[in-house]
C-alpha cells in the first residue's frame, strides 16, 4: 500500500512535530486537534521551524511554501476519512487514547493504517479498542521530531507484517532510524528513561543535591546534553508521571513508583515549560 495522505491527532509540541517531518517527506498532511485556537498555534511552530531553515540557508522559501502548502489543518476528527496512515499524538491518558482509536476505526478507511505516538501505553490495549488490531501500531517519535533520529516501531500482538513493514519504510521515508521495541510498558526509550528522571526527582526530594547539582552531574559526569530535571520540565511532568504510573502498574514492581515531589508538583500545575514552571521557572 502507498501512503499518499497522512493524519496526525494532535498539534501540540509532539504533533506539529510528526506533522513538519511527513509534510518535508512529501506526504499531504492532515493535522487535527479540537480546537481551532490549538492546530494554528501548531501549524504557526511549524512555520517558524522551517522559517528557521529558511535563515540558515537549509532550505529555500520555494521548498518552505510547498511544505507548508501540503499541510491541511482540522478540528473534525471526521477529516481523516481521507488518510491512509494515522499518528495518534494526543495526551498520553488511556481513556482519551481508547476513543479516539474507536472513532478512527469507524472514520478511516479500511486500508487505514492506526498508529499511536503513546510514550508507555501497551499497543495490544489500544488495538483491542479496534476492529483493525492487525493495522494498530505503535510509531514513537522522540522529541524534539523535526530533530531527533529516532522511533521507536512497537507492534502489538495482533500487528501484520504488512503493517509492521508499511510502518519501517514511513519512518525511513521521513529520514528517520526505526528501531523494533516489544509491547512492554515503556518499551525500550521509557523504561530505560523514566526512571532514571524518577530517581534524579528522588535525590531532589531527599535533598541529596539542589535541582543545579544534579543536572550539573548528568551533564558532565555522564554527558548528557541536559540534565534530567531540565529534560521533565522539556517533556511535562504530567507526562512524566503518566509514564511512570504506566510502568508501575503495569510491572507492579516497586522500583518503578513515582516520586511523591513529581506527584506534587503534576498536582500544583508545575507542568514544566509549558506552564512556566516545573523544576525549573521559564518567563
Amino acid at each position: 500500500m502507498e501512503v499518499r495522505t497522512f493524519g496526525v491527532i494532535g498539534a501540540g509540541q509532539m504533533g506539529n512535530g510528526i506533522a513538519q517531518v511527513a509534510a518535508m517527506s512529501g506526504l499531504v498532511v492532515v493535522m487535527n486537534d479540537i480546537q481551532e485556537e490549538f492546530v494554528q498555534r501548531g501549524f504557526n511552530t511549524i512555520k517558524k521551524n522551517l522559517a528557521r531553515s529558511v535563515d540558515k540557508g537549509k532550505m529555500s522559501q520555494e521548498e518552505m511554501d510547498a511544505v507548508l502548502g501540503r499541510i491541511r489543518t482540522s478540528v473534525n476528527l471526521t477529516d481523516m476519512v481521507v488518510a491512509d496512515f494515522v499518528v495518534e499524538a494526543a495526551t498520553e491518558n488511556e481513556q482519551i487514547k481508547f476513543k479516539i482509536f474507536q472513532d478512527l476505526d469507524n472514520i478511516c478507511p479500511p486500508h487505514a493504517v492506526l498508529a499511536t505516538n503513546t510514550s508507555s501505553i501497551p499497543i495490544g490495549r489500544i488495538a483491542g479498542k479496534t476492529k483493525r488490531p492487525e493495522k494498530v501500531i505503535g510509531m514513537h517519535f522522540m522529541n524534539p521530531v523535526p530533530v531527533m533520529k529516532l522511533v521507536e516501531i512497537i507492534r502489538g500482538i495482533a500487528t501484520s507484517d504488512e503493517t509492521f513493514q508499511l510502518t519501517w519504510q514511513l519512518s525511513e521515508k521521513m529520514g528517520k532510524t526505526p528501531v523494533l521495541a516489544q509491547d512492554y510498558p515503556g518499551f525500550i526509550a521509557n523504561r530505560i528513561l523514566m526512571p532514571m528522571i524518577n530517581e534524579a526527582v528522588y535525590c531532589l526530594y531527599h535533598g541529596v543535591g539542589t535541582r543545579e547539582d544534579i543536572d550539573t552531574v548528568m551533564k558532565l559526569g555522564m554527558n548528557h546534553p541536559m540534565g534530567p530535571l531540565a529534560l521533565a520540565d522539556l517533556i511535562g511532568l504530567d507526562t512524566c508521571l503518566a509514564i511512570m504510573e504506566t510502568l508501575y502498574q503495569g510491572f507492579c514492581d516497586s522500583k518503578y513508583r513515582p516520586c511523591p515531589l513529581l506527584r506534587k508538583y503534576v498536582e500544583a500545575g508545575w507542568l514544566g515549560r509549558k506552564t512556566g514552571r516545573g523544576f525549573y521557572e521559564y518567563s
